[in-house]
């Protein structure tokens, strides 16, 4: 009979291990147990930060919302400078599936060749790549309805200007940042750009937007800027001047009008000058805004304030004789001199004449001390407050330094050096009635009071002189307007280079009209005439007399002299000989 034997008593079922063992292998489950609930108390109560950020980098973007740059407008209100909407087209090189056909469509549109979209998509491990910044909208959306995977479009502005190269040195231009590089739009950055607001949103893993989470800002458009130039006066100015620098073949030149009641900058144009619409070819002859970058030597324009100052002083009067034979004055080894001898002259007519040789006469009279006080209080060599990009100060060496031959040619304008728009504020002053007021680039809208620089007699004394200057006897009879009594004064300097004069000049005319109630000052600058005429008088007279004219009918002002009949002659004056107001250097 079989014998019944228990299965546990197999002896090939027997433990041979210890008990212990498998006490510690139950001990150290339960401590891997308790160590992952401990990690995960830990992750969900302490780390829940942490954990949520790394869940929003996978799903979650910020997006940018972009702010519309205030516009620049005109004091009349018309717009110069505005942002147009546009887009930014942007690329994932590593999900981009591109044939050629359709990458040969997406050149044409973007207008760039096939090999420079290649070449901003090799790269594979980047995620954002820009194919191209401030495209139109109509390309835009041709774009889109390529369905391209990988490439997208984000919303940005584009600066539009509508007066193109008539107003390019004073509005400027900005980068695809939308950030001020030139002009106005350097000057008021602050003031015209907004700050962009920002959205979140949650993207699936082909970028396309599923849910809105949160608006965190909204956009801050930038501020509007109302700026002093009107733009009827700037394109009589910019038209006048692109077609004397032409006629002249000029190297360049400049215009700047200034409304003589507020200081504001009516007009200012350069030639030559550039289209800040389309700037794939710029250089720097083109950007450079010389009516307050450029200085040269202002030549007779200077004459005006050394015989006013002379009248301030009462060492002379406007009637007193300097006698000017025979056209030459030796001031210890150096000599000055007339361009041709005028004989005995009265004040008025040194100015009227442009003797070189009657006004060092005058301003010697004066001290090297009173005639540097003088230069500083008119803003000479003093950089204008103007609160924009590139205002120089000029040279005007201290006092302390003039030897009296250079206090002699200072006096008419060598030796020193001046930017257009220093002239025509410095004679606001005969303008004014001997008063000054600040410069500016933007619209006033409060009551300007002047700095007193000369007593008003003595301005207006300057004032009838600078008159015959600008008439029949004088140095400049092409800046007569009919209808309009106008006052200025002609000078043609030699140019400096490499510290020496050479054959080279540079015309200039500083005026202002009308005479009975002076409105605005006109200064012009044309640097090197080429034509066979460099005299202020017969180059730069002419663009005085066209700006002056169609800016006073642009601005109603009201005639104060009587209009000449068509085919008419007027009636012929006493003096009749015009004398060139070119400057010779002293001889030493």
């Amino acid at each position: 009979m079989a014998r019944k034997v228990p299965f546990a008593a197999n002896p090939l079922l027997k433990v041979q291990l210890p008990p212990w063992r498998s006490r510690v292998v139950m001990f150290l489950m339960a401590c891997a147990f308790l160590a992952l609930i401990g990690r995960a108390i830990y992750l969900q109560t302490f780390n829940t930060d942490f954990l949520q950020r790394e869940g929003e980098m996978r799903y979650e973007r910020l997006l940018e919302l972009p702010a519309s740059r205030g516009k620049i407008i005109d004091r009349n209100g018309q717009v110069l400078a505005a942002s147009l909407p546009a887009k930014a087209i942007w690329a994932e090189p590593k999900e981009i599936k591109m044939s050629k056909a359709q990458l040969t469509q997406l050149a044409k549109l973007l207008q760039m060749p096939e090999r420079d979209i290649e070449r901003k998509l090799i790269d594979k491990d980047t995620s954002f790549t820009y194919l191209k910044r401030q495209v139109d909208a109509e390309t835009a959306d041709r774009i889109a309805q390529l369905k391209l995977a990988g490439i997208h479009q984000r919303k940005e502005f584009k600066r539009h200007y509508p007066e193109g190269e008539t107003l390019a040195h004073v509005v400027g231009f900005t980068n695809v940042e939308d950030a001020g590089q030139e002009g106005l739009e350097l000057a008021q950055h602050r003031q015209l750009s907004g700050k962009a607001g920002s959205r979140r949103v949650i993207k699936d893993r082909y970028g396309r937007i599923i849910e809105d989470v949160q608006e965190i800002r909204e956009p801050t458009n930038g501020r509007d800027l109302t700026i002093s130039i009107d733009s009827k006066v700037q394109f009589q100015a910019h038209a006048a001047l692109r077609d004397a620098v032409r006629e002249h073949k000029a190297k360049a030149g400049a215009v700047v009008v200034l409304d003589v009641h507020t200081g504001e900058v009516l007009a200012l144009a350069n030639w030559p000058t550039y289209n800040p619409n389309e700037r794939t070819v710029l250089k720097g002859e083109q950007l450079r805004n010389r009516v307050i970058t450029d200085t040269f030597e202002p030549g007779s324009t200077m004459k005006a304030f050394s015989i006013a100052l002379a009248l301030e002083l009462g060492k002379t009067t406007p009637h007193s004789v300097i006698a000017t034979a025979p056209g030459r004055l030796t001031i210890g080894s150096a000599t000055i001199g007339d361009s041709h001898p005028h004989g005995d002259l009265t004040v008025e007519e040194v100015l009227q004449k442009s003797s070189n040789v009657g006004t060092a006469k005058l301003a010697l009279t004066t001290s090297p001390q009173q005639m540097s006080d003088m230069f500083a209080s008119l803003g000479f060599g003093q950089a204008p407050q103007i609160g924009f990009p590139g205002a120089v100060a000029g040279r005007v060496r201290p006092a302390r330094t003039w030897k009296p031959i250079e206090q002699a040619t200072m006096s008419y304008g060598h030796g020193m050096s001046v930017s257009l728009l220093q002239m025509a504020r410095a004679y606001t002053v005969f303008a004014r009635d001997g008063d000054m007021v600040p410069v500016t680039m933007v619209k006033h809208t409060e009551h300007v009071v002047g700095q007193q620089v000369f007593k008003p007699q003595t301005a207006q004394a300057v004032r009838k002189m600078l008159e015959m200057a600008a008439g029949p006897g004088g140095t400049a009879p092409k800046a007569q307007i009919a209808g309009y009594r106008v006052a200025g004064k002609t000078g043609t300097a030699h140019k400096i280079e490499s510290g020496r004069y050479v054959n080279k000049y540079v015309a200039s005319f500083v005026g202002f009209a009308p005479v009975s109630d002076p409105r605005i000052v006109v200064a012009v600058m044309i640097d090197e005439p080429g034509a066979g005429r460099h005299y202020g008088g017969e180059v730069a007279a002419p663009v005085f007399a066209r700006v002056t004219e169609n800016s006073l009918r642009a601005l109603r002002v009201a005639p104060d002299a009587p209009v000449v009949a068509p085919g008419s002659k007027p009636a012929a004056p006493k003096v009749q000989v015009r004398a060139p107001d070119v400057e010779p250097k002293a001889s030493l």
